[in-house]
């Protein structure tokens, strides 16, 4: 999978939770509402669940009792997901061949900063095993390829196209859908014949959340440098001059996401 640090997933939590799409949320907890005939404790399954941020965000707003399955490849990430009063049954588990019977009997499957590492392939058999268990979707803050930094420099487009080159290269899941996967979810959760929400989750970073800037920089560092080699000396130089504007406390960052949320019931 990923290999995110809980450094990382610890930065980025509070960001992740403001830009949240509230609209997509709503739906989904009202959708779930609907289903209130289902047994009691609502079931939900959260694929990479990283630290659990999903839950700490989702758990409260889901006005029932709840029993969550949380899945991550990194036990050290894993145990500290497992740490919260709600019912957990933590799975330490590889996605990169998912497994059916952690969708088994689940209600609502859920997972972040996840569709974009993985392929069009497994994507479609998620959303195969979703519809065929009659779960309810939500897939949040899905990388859609659209950056803004404030100030702006002349090299940042040039860096943005050799990141989203880089974002659809293999994250161990097949060629990565990247940018596309908010769009991709929504036509094949659409075409499964669920009803369904795509709503904006835009990070946006003020100078305040300087060490989430710089690792954020460092990383669209990397991934152009993996991919457009032959011009280290301009992505070393453009890097430089981000890393000056972070430090002066006058850098903003926007980096676009999308939620997509599938309810049970007619598509429109």
């Amino acid at each position: 999978m990923s290999g995110f640090s809980a450094e990382w997933l610890a930065l980025r939590e509070p960001v992740d939770a403001a830009a949240r799409s509230t609209a997509v949320t709503g739906f989904i907890i009202d959708a779930l509402e609907a289903g209130a005939g289902r047994p009691s404790p609502l079931r939900v399954v959260d694929l990479g669940c990283g630290t659990g941020s999903n839950l700490r965000y989702l758990s409260p707003r889901i006005r029932r009792r709840q029993h969550w399955r949380l899945v991550d490849n990194d036990p050290a990430l894993l145990s500290q997901a497992a740490t919260t009063a709600v019912e957990i049954d933590a799975r330490l588990a590889d996605l990169q061949h998912l497994d059916a019977s952690l969708l088994a009997d689940r209600h609502l499957v859920t997972t972040s900063a996840l569709l974009d590492l993985v392929s069009d392939a497994w994507l479609s058999a998620l959303v195969e095993r979703c519809a065929a268990a009659g779960a309810v979707v939500l897939a949040v803050l899905s990388y859609d390829g659209r950056t803004e930094c404030t100030p702006a420099d002349r090299d940042d487009g040039f860096v943005r196209e050799l990141v989203n080159l880089h974002q659809r290269t293999d994250k161990g899941f097949g060629p990565a859908l990247g940018p596309d996967s908010g769009a991709r979810a929504e036509a094949l959760l659409r075409a499964a014949g669920y009803d369904v929400r795509r709503g904006k989750s835009d990070w946006v970073i003020p100078p305040a959340h300087r060490e989430m800037q710089r690792q954020l920089m460092a990383g669209w560092a990397d991934a152009a440098l993996a991919m457009g080699d032959q011009d280290e000396g301009r992505i070393r130089d453009w890097t430089r001059r981000r890393m000056a504007a972070i430090d002066s406390g006058h850098s903003h960052i926007v980096v676009g996401h999308d939620d997509v949320g599938a309810g049970i019931g007619r598509a429109h």
